[in-house]
């Protein structure tokens, strides 16, 4: 199973972005997804998650400004993100948690690369 997250870049404040994560492989089913990011020298905090029922939980901070959505046939996640401010500059990792395959229904965690998101003043 892989995670392919991309959508990421630099913009202006009060500009927009929107990153897309797919999961691929032999997959049977995928519990919760989400979004996580890093700043420079701060902690990996959680931005957004989505259940396969798809309630979605958000960070304080982005609430009201992100939308986090999903399409369980293509086991993909989309991350809308409006008036962006330069705190929201960070490295963005998507995640997929609960993942059983095909081959093997024992559920699993998985982590996608991270897609930088700058957001310039």
């Amino acid at each position: 199973v892989q995670l392919q997250a991309s959508g990421g870049g630099l913009v202006q404040a009060g500009g927009s972005l929107r990153l897309s994560c797919a999961a691929s492989g032999s997959i049977y089913s995928v519990r919760d997804m989400g979004w996580y990011r890093q700043a420079p020298g701060k902690q990996r905090e959680l931005v957004a998650s989505i259940t396969a029922s798809k309630n979605t939980n958000y960070k304080d901070s982005v609430k009201g400004r992100f939308t986090i959505t999903r399409d369980n046939a293509k086991n993909t996640i989309y991350l809308q993100m409006n008036s962006l401010t330069p705190e929201d500059t960070a490295v963005y990792y998507c995640t997929a948690s609960g993942v059983a395959t095909w081959s093997d229904r024992n559920e699993y965690d998985y982590w996608g690369q991270g897609t930088l998101v700058t957001v310039s003043s």
